[in-house]
This record gives C-alpha cells, structure tokens and sequence, in this order.
C-alpha cells in the first residue's frame, strides 16, 4: 500500500506562484509515472501534468502549458508542481496520482490540496 500526501496548496492572488509537493510512502517510488490532476466545484476531474518514471518526460494540459512545471526526486520519493502566473480559473482541488509500471499495476490517490487563485 503506497500513501500519498499533498502539501502546497493555499490563496493566491493572479499571477502569484505555489509549489504543491507530492510526498509518497514506500521504497518503490522509481516504478511509478505520477501525475497531477484537479477538479474544480462542479466539474470533472482534469488531468494537468504528468512525468515518467525517471523525469525524462513531461506532459502538460494545453491550459497550463508554459505556466506548470511537473518534478520528480526519485531520492526523497517526492513529486512536485511548479505554478506559475495563476490565473482564476487554475482555482481546484489538486489531486497527486500514482500508477505502478510494474505488476501488480495498481494506482493510488491522494486526498486533494486546495489551490484558491482570488484577489
């Protein structure tokens, strides 16, 4: 069983920064693609970035691109996300995921961080 525990989340005025951090349990983080989602009030969960197994690849939804930036520390099983320039509509529940590579292929969840982007 792998936990994941967000951290990072909070109010921010437009156009200010957060970094969320993704901490994870267990000895097996390298064998897991992470990924980060949200879900605003009222709308379906999104999927906003994710990273490979090593961080060699990145991917990004089209609405965050140039803006977010997805990390991972192997070492410290730790994944991360850069926001920068928030906007409104960036307002969610962020959600860090977790899909094994290797079997068994299981996913895990976190419980959500709350970002607020307001003046």
């Amino acid at each position: 069983q792998v936990q994941l525990v967000e951290s990072g989340g909070g109010l921010v005025q437009p156009g200010g920064s957060l970094r969320l951090s993704c901490a994870t349990s267990g000895s097996t983080f390298s064998m897991y693609i992470m990924k980060w989602y949200r879900q605003a009030p009222g709308k379906e969960r999104e999927l906003v970035a994710s990273i490979a197994r090593v961080g060699d690849i990145t991917n990004y939804a089209n609405s965050v691109k140039g803006r977010f930036a997805i990390s991972r520390d192997n070492a410290k099983n730790t994944v991360y996300l850069q926001m920068n320039n928030l906007k409104p509509e960036d307002t969610a529940v962020y959600y860090c995921y977790a899909l094994r590579t290797v079997p068994p292929l299981v996913t895990y969840w976190g419980q959500g961080t709350q970002v607020t982007v307001s003046s």
